[in-house]
């Protein structure tokens, strides 16, 4: 993006990039940059704070009114209000019988979150399930399915088997995000992540599968698995 911004300010187009990784932007140089002290993935702040992340868009725009240069970095002075931790947010009720398979868990799971995502979307308006084309249900089947060892064909046509997986865990991913959020209490990302990757059937699912599916011989599964499944920060050994 650095490199690109430059190629446009040649043709006389001013640019300002929102930096995430503040080493990452000082050596590629853009020719503007806003750093914010907010997580990857989130360059204007938290979801739904509309406020908020007007201020981060003006505050970027502002930059293209100063005659400094020709590389200027600043920083975003607040971080994101909802890193701190909603004391009173609980996650949801998922029990599921400990002597079950973590696959029969995953399918579980899914089924008894629908109540608290149908709250969610009706709060919301939306949700950013839908990548994999598949009903909920069907996604954690597959999902299921690769974990109990088969390689099930894709259900859909022009898409392979590892890409509607890698988009079927996706799916499941924000399916269960979405569903323990839903209600008055906001909690941090790093409070929902917590849940999902250490407590939840459904990431624990993911971790094994990812684990399991990298003694792949397909070197396409392999490179999906690794690198699409589980954000770098929560990889793990499950053995």
């Amino acid at each position: 993006m650095s490199a690109i911004g430059h190629y446009l300010e040649e043709e006389g187009l001013a640019t300002v990039a929102i930096s995430l990784i503040r080493p990452q932007t000082k050596n590629t140089k853009p020719p503007r940059a806003l750093w914010v002290p907010f997580e990857l993935g989130r360059p204007f702040g938290p979801p739904s704070a509309a406020a908020f992340q007007k201020r981060v868009v003006l505050a970027a725009l502002r930059m293209l009114e100063g005659a400094e240069g020709p590389i200027i970095i600043k920083d975003f002075p607040d971080d994101d209000p909802r890193a701190t931790q909603d004391p009173t947010w609980r996650p949801p009720f998922t029990p599921a019988a400990v002597s079950d398979s973590l696959a029969a868990r995953l399918e579980a799971e899914i089924l008894r979150l629908q109540g608290a995502h149908e709250r969610w979307v009706a709060q919301h308006r939306r949700t950013t399930v839908g990548l994999s084309g598949l009903p909920i249900g069907d996604c954690a089947r597959y999902v299921a399915d690769w974990l109990r060892g088969k390689t099930p064909p894709s259900p859909r046509e022009g898409f392979s088997a590892p890409l509607i997986l890698r988009f079927a865990v996706d799916d499941v991913k924000a399916y269960c995000l979405e569903a323990a959020a839903a209600g008055a209490a906001t909690p941090s990302s790093r409070q929902l992540g917590d849940w999902f990757w250490n407590e939840s059937a459904t990431g624990s699912a993911i971790h094994v599968l990812r684990e399991v599916l990298q003694a792949s011989d397909d070197d396409r599964l392999k490179l999906i698995v690794a690198n699409f499944m589980v954000p770098a920060t929560r990889v793990r050994s499950t053995g």
